[in-house]
């Protein structure tokens, strides 16, 4: 009978040691969220020196983690594990996640600095009312073009991106998105369509393009361009940018025929355990000051017009960067197209990249 006894008290101790343990190591890793900001971002997408001021500032600590894809950064989301307390998605990804339930409202009583943002990047159709999402960089998708390599070719259209003198000298991103929209947009359709026609009609004149690709990569493409490896690439506005800034032989434009316009916003996911401190963080994010360093860092355009008017104005009055609004208004947000059609862009454009192989 003792011995009995003795078992059952030695499990009861057993289990409340491991009651405490995992209580520790949720609380050292960040699930308890008392003194923890777990951030989920693109990578090299902040300025490190501002993790460590906003450390210093709101006495938290940041577990930094990055993701390369808008996909990936949902599918961790939704498999739980990690109680991220913000996440940083694109616009479409933002409407795919308040369907999916993964967001938390935002209190915007904590944010004193929301006033900080520009109106026009404000109550979009993807986050009426900004009720779940906070901008933090926006940007455009274009091409990247060495005009020293290039026989007087400028990219005022897509269509130029055809041109036979260009054999082996494209590259593009490993996007879908990307690709098949810039597909759809050369034939003057719209980089968000479902009809299935112009998809095909898109996908056909894509393996046109493909004796002139040289490669489809990723963040690859950066050191291509500035090694002058390649001469022209479809890319993102803000890595155009750091592009051209190891290289001045590099330009940048946006054709006329339209493109993406695209907003990575700030959000706060449903398994976040500091609300207080994601909260915190995105105000400190929207600081005039802050936000025009990480646009500085970055190289993305800034959607903080407090944060503008303390940069150069040689680079917030640069349209190739920060386009009008007249501009922005020939540009298209990308839809959340749904899992079906999202499922075609993909088919489609691993067709194309096999194509190119």
């Amino acid at each position: 009978m003792k011995e009995i006894v003795r078992a059952v008290i030695a499990i009861i101790v057993v289990c409340i040691l491991l009651f405490v343990a995992n209580d520790f190591l949720n609380k050292s890793s960040g699930k308890a969220g008392s003194d923890t900001v777990t951030i989920f971002n693109w990578g090299e997408y902040i300025d490190p020196d501002l993790i460590a001021q906003f450390e210093k500032e709101s006495g938290y600590r940041v577990v930094y983690e990055t993701f390369d894809s808008n996909e990936a950064m949902m599918t961790k989301i939704e498999q739980g594990g990690t109680s991220y307390d913000i996440a940083v998605p694109s616009e479409y990804a933002i409407e795919k996640m308040k369907e999916n339930d993964l967001l938390l409202p935002i209190d915007h009583s904590k944010i004193p600095n929301f006033k900080n943002i520009d109106p026009y990047f404000l109550d979009l159709s993807f986050d009426p009312k900004n009720k779940y999402s906070i901008p933090y960089f926006w940007g455009t998708v274009g091409i990247v073009f060495n005009p020293s390599l290039l026989d007087g070719q400028t990219f005022e259209s897509w269509e130029t991106l055809w041109d036979p003198s260009l054999k082996g000298q494209v590259l593009l991103v490993d996007s879908a998105r990307e690709v098949i929209g810039m597909g759809l947009n050369s034939l003057g359709y719209s980089l968000n369509s479902t009809d299935e026609s112009e998809l095909q009609e898109a996908s056909a004149k894509l393996k046109m393009l493909t004796p002139n690709v040289k490669a489809i990569i990723g963040d690859e493409v950066t050191q291509l361009m500035i090694n002058e490896e390649a001469a022209v690439a479809l890319t993102w506005s803000g890595q155009a940018a750091d592009m051209m800034w190891e290289n001045e032989e590099l330009d940048y434009a946006v054709p006329e025929e339209g493109s993406n316009l695209w907003f990575d916003n700030m959000v706060i996911p449903k398994t976040a355990a500091n609300l207080e401190g994601a909260h915190a963080f995105i105000n400190f994010m929207l600081d005039a000051e802050v936000a025009a360093q990480n646009a500085d860092y970055v190289g993305y355009s800034t959607p903080n017009i407090a944060a503008t008017e303390l940069m150069d104005e040689e680079v917030t009055s640069d349209e190739r960067f920060y386009p009008s609004e007249e501009i922005r208004d020939n540009l298209e947000v990308y839809n959340n197209l749904g899992l079906k059609m999202l499922g075609k862009y993909n088919e489609l454009f691993l067709e194309f990249k096999m194509g190119t192989n």
